[in-house]
């Protein structure tokens, strides 16, 4: 039986989290956390996510729940993250960690952070995803140059970070198969008179609208065809599913940071 605190149990992805961790029979919800100042701080986190009375209150800092906890799963910003990393990199506690939005110096100080903790850091934890971002690689090395690579995602209008952070790991790997560097390459929207596409670029574009919970999409096109990779999460419980699924390994796991990909056995 693995121990769970959630981080941010009161949003979208938390309160899945913590409904399917109350489900599972080899998992036990054992704290939740929000921010200071939250509506949710002190309440129940039964009545927080619309289940009977667990007798745990939602708290400002994680130091207690992961006192008590196997593994502290974090679907929060980045701000919030580091934080927790900090206290779990303390206290030696495994991570789960799907935050997205990092800048490239919050990035390090995270990966600074867990780096004597066994932690699984993703940018999509949906399992058809990660075997998505494996296709995509593969793909773009067997078409090679003649193909134009562009990448389409979809999200609800609360996302705050665009592009996702599953389209940029599917351009990365795309970049990868290409043996080009992403960073170099990458082409963010188009406005104006943009010219001709270059032949290296790959090609990013964002929408977001309604609730969708997560669409994306890979086109590599040449003269006379196209082929489309894609993906479409119905639900959040394909991303919290598996970061469960992440939580019953990196439980029992060396410490290190490791990707889904190695969770699945795909890497």
């Amino acid at each position: 039986m693995s121990k769970i605190a959630v981080c941010g149990v009161s949003g979208r992805m938390g309160q899945r989290l913590a409904h399917l961790t109350l489900e599972a029979q080899d998992l036990q919800l054992v704290g939740g956390t929000e921010h200071a100042g939250h509506a949710s701080i002190g309440a129940d986190i039964g009545q927080v996510i619309g289940a009977p009375q667990l007798g745990i209150e939602v708290v400002d800092s994680l130091r207690s729940p992961a006192a008590d906890a196997d593994v502290v799963i974090a679907f929060t910003t980045p701000e919030a993250t580091l934080k927790d990393a900090a206290i779990c990199a303390e206290m030696g506690v495994p991570m789960v960690v799907g935050t997205t939005g990092f800048t490239e110096e919050q990035l390090r100080d995270f990966k600074a952070s867990v780096s004597a903790l066994p932690c699984v850091f993703a940018s999509n934890f949906s399992t058809a995803m990660n075997v998505l971002f494996k296709l995509v690689q593969d793909a773009a090395s067997i078409l090679g140059d003649d193909y134009d690579v562009e990448i389409l995602e979809m999200h609800h209008h609360f996302k705050v970070d665009a592009p996702s952070g599953s389209a940029i790991t599917l351009g990365e790997k795309a970049a990868a198969g290409l043996g080009r560097d992403f960073k170099d390459v990458v082409k963010n929207g188009r406005e104006g008179l943009v010219g001709q596409r270059e032949k290296m670029e790959i090609g990013m574009h964002a929408l977001r609208a309604g609730d969708i919970a997560g669409v994306h999409k890979v086109f590599y096109g040449a003269p006379g065809e196209y082929i489309e990779l894609g993906h479409t999460a119905t639900s959040r419980d394909a991303f919290a599913l598996g970061a469960l699924r992440a939580a019953r390994f990196v439980a029992g796991a060396e410490a290190r940071l490791y990707s889904m990909g190695d969770v699945l056995g795909i890497e």
